[in-house]
């Protein structure tokens, strides 16, 4: 129901815009979240936009280098991602909270998940 796209290798300081594709359900009333996961690591919060307002949260290490919005018309939600470092190589993953619940920045607050699109850097 979450399908992820836009994943690839790019070289550092690139630009890369990934998509997440929602059907079967509405999604307007959850909040949407991208996270990362890298070979060895945990998955990681990346970027979220609550449900109502659009209000937009990011990890430290990605502000002003990723921005994430939606498309409610689409269904569909974005991440731009500019300025590509090596370290931001990994496999990323969009994902719906629950009904009318705010962003939150841990995998357990989250119902639904795409398979993952992968981003790789080169230095």
């Amino acid at each position: 129901q979450l399908v992820e796209s836009g994943g690839g290798l790019v070289q550092a300081g690139g630009s890369l815009r990934l998509s997440c594709a929602a059907s079967g359900r509405t999604f307007l009333n959850r909040a949407m979240g991208w996270f990362r996961q890298a070979p060895g690591k945990e998955r990681e919060f990346v970027a979220g936009i609550s449900w109502s307002s659009g209000r937009t949260y990011y990890a430290d290490s990605v502000k002003g280098r990723f921005t994430i919005s939606r498309d409610n018309a689409k269904n569909t939600v974005y991440l731009q991602i500019n300025s590509l470092k090596p370290e931001d190589t990994a496999a990323y993953y969009c994902a719906a909270g629950s009904p009318y619940r705010s962003v939150i920045m841990t995998v357990d607050g989250y119902d639904y998940w795409g398979q993952g699109t992968q981003v790789t850097v080169s230095s």
